[in-house]
């Protein structure tokens, strides 16, 4: 994330971005009411991040953390796990502020339970994980940290109490790890996990007065990555009873692992059938991982065209996310950059390769100021196209001091798909402090048929935006449960056709920025009032099909042989939660 000047080839492409951002400003969508508004004090939220000294002055410390929508206690409603970091002092004594678990009421605000569940991990945590590891019906909290890394099992019945598994499941580690994913990548039924770890960093052994680097007008900020070691990935297959194998060397995913993990996603982008993996790495080359089915995965980044920028440029990868904005059937790709460099869209055109649709959606202007985290590609308004998010934010607080183009505290952006390809900046809620914004997880937290979305932010109070106007159009979601293995359905794709429309969603929650998001796929529908037909693809191949069902509400689906059970109404999740 360290750039002294931009180089050379991006000189030209600024000054042409520069001209299509005046254009852009006369095109630019300015609802009377903004979409969203900051629900934090009043659902009870009080979470503060703290992530090493303000002044910054190491490279672990510009990081921040991650949360993560998820119902802990299968109750039907979101519940909310949030990440902190430490101090160094605190750090060696794990003595820090600690991670948050709170519960949702069901009433639009939250309680802290995170000393009666044992959640409350007091070293220095970057990111979030979830998945129901042992198929139990409970999810379980996967902690990527600086140092070991922590894997909380969920108690079972309601959810009121983790206990630290790490050791039994040998997923610890000891790195600088970013993001992590949960996926079944060898479709036994049970769900792996992939950990991005970033640089090696000793903090026992930091100088105490650190090499600093020259950044735009002079001023000294920290060093790295560039320069630094990165830090080898890690990819753990579950091999049931909560133990996991690393096989990371043989499945080949060693053989790119020399890169700055940071944003991690999974999506089947090609159909085949087959969970495939995405790395955002930073200031090195983008991974691609394509799944083999023999338990092996090859990297095709650089001959999918995702490795680089349609420039042929390496970018500052933080977070990513997969998701289908031109309602064409295959998955497209969104990754998050530092300034200077715009954040990037890969179009997704048959399955083999991608495109840079940056320019031309109108996501190049707007982003090449700020520094990009947590993203989701997310049907705010529900009218059926996938908008996105981004939370923004600088890693160098020293820019305060002298005009560098781009401020520490920056302002998150939501652009809404204008389903002509194109995306359009709107504003996102009235009187928003700008912040040094990081991870952002996405979810329905007060079960009301639209998107919120809530965000860390590096040592300040987090931000919690409910949506306001989702229920303007018509949405249903849709949460499967399977009979057997992989109980959430992790891997499933969903089809939805309803009048003219076709999405589709991919039930995961990783990817953004160290965070999860809810897996119930969310379907914006528009002005229509019947969904014609959903097609559900299970993860072990398997099809459902559904016809003829109503829209406004939440709709269950449990998976039982070649039968499927459907609940529907306010809360129809509790009929298949154990």
């Amino acid at each position: 994330m360290n750039r002294c000047l931009p180089h050379p080839s991006l000189i030209l492409r600024i000054v042409l971005i520069g001209l299509m951002a005046l254009l852009l400003c006369a095109t630019s969508s300015h609802p009377a009411q903004p979409p969203f508004t900051d629900q934090t004090a009043a659902a009870g939220i009080a979470y503060y991040n703290t992530c090493g000294d303000p002044e910054k002055r190491f490279i672990l410390e510009a990081h921040g953390s991650g949360a993560a929508f998820f119902d802990a206690d299968n109750d039907g409603d979101l519940d909310l796990y949030i990440a902190n970091g430490s101090t160094f002092s605190t750090y060696l004594e794990q003595s820090g502020p600690g991670n948050v678990l709170y519960r949702n009421t069901g009433e639009g605000t939250f309680t802290d339970a995170t000393v009666a569940s044992g959640t409350g991990h007091a070293g220095w945590s970057t990111g979030v994980a979830v998945g129901d590891i042992n198929n139990d019906g409970y999810r379980d909290l996967y902690l990527s940290n600086y140092g070991s890394n922590t894997l909380y099992m969920n108690g079972g019945g309601n959810g009121n109490t983790f206990t630290d598994h790490t050791q039994i499941a040998a997923v610890g580690g000891d790195a600088f790890s970013a993001s992590a994913a949960f996926f079944d990548f060898d479709l036994d039924g049970d769900l792996d996990l992939y950990v991005s770890n970033y640089v090696v960093f000793d903090a026992l052994n930091r100088p105490e007065k650190p090499a600093l680097c020259s950044f735009y007008g002079g001023i000294k900020v920290y060093c790295g990555p560039k320069g630094l070691v990165g830090a080898a990935d890690v990819l753990y297959r579950n091999e049931g009873h909560g133990q996991y194998t690393d096989v990371t060397d043989p499945s080949g995913v060693s053989k790119a692992n020399r890169y700055y993990g940071l944003g991690v996603v999974t999506a089947d982008y090609n159909h085949d059938g087959l969970p495939d993996l995405f790395v955002a790495n930073d200031e090195t080359p983008n991974v691609l991982f394509h799944n083999n089915g023999d338990g092996t995965f090859d990297d095709v980044a650089l001959i999918a065209g995702v490795a680089y920028n349609g420039d042929g440029d390496t970018e500052a990868g933080m977070g990513v996310d997969f998701g289908d904005y031109d309602n064409d059937g295959d998955p497209d790709i969104y990754v998050t950059h530092f300034f200077t460099e715009t954040n990037t869209l890969y179009r997704n055109e048959d399955g083999t390769r991608f495109s840079d649709a940056t320019t031309t959606a109108g996501l190049a202007a707007p982003t090449i100021d700020l520094i990009g985290w947590g993203t989701r590609f997310f049907d705010y308004n529900n009218d059926g196209l996938l908008d996105l998010f981004v939370a923004n934010g600088h890693v160098y607080p020293q820019v305060e001091r002298v005009e560098t183009g781009s401020n520490y505290r920056q302002p998150n952006q939501l652009f809404e798909n204008h389903g002509n390809g194109r995306f359009r900046p709107v504003d996102i809620a009235a009187h928003l402090q700008d912040k040094v914004s990081r991870g952002a997880s996405f979810g329905d937290y007060d079960s009301d048929g639209d998107v919120d979305v809530f965000v860390t932010e590096l040592n300040d109070g987090a931000t919690l935006l409910r949506n306001e106007l989702g229920q303007a159009n018509h949405w249903v979601s849709v949460r499967l449960f399977c009979s057997g293995d992989n109980r959430d359905g992790i891997g499933s794709r969903i089809h939805l056709r309803a009048g003219d429309q076709s999405q589709w969603r991919y039930v995961s929650g990783a990817g953004s920025y160290l965070s999860h998001s809810d897996i119930t796929a969310h379907f914006g529908l528009g002005t229509v009032q019947e969904i014609d037909q959903l097609d559900i693809i299970w993860p072990n191949g398997t099809s459902t099909i559904l016809r003829n069902l109503p829209v406004d509400r939440m709709i269950a689906v449990q998976q039982q042989g070649a039968h499927s059970i459907i609940e529907t109404g306010a809360n129809p999740f509790k009929a298949f939660s154990h």
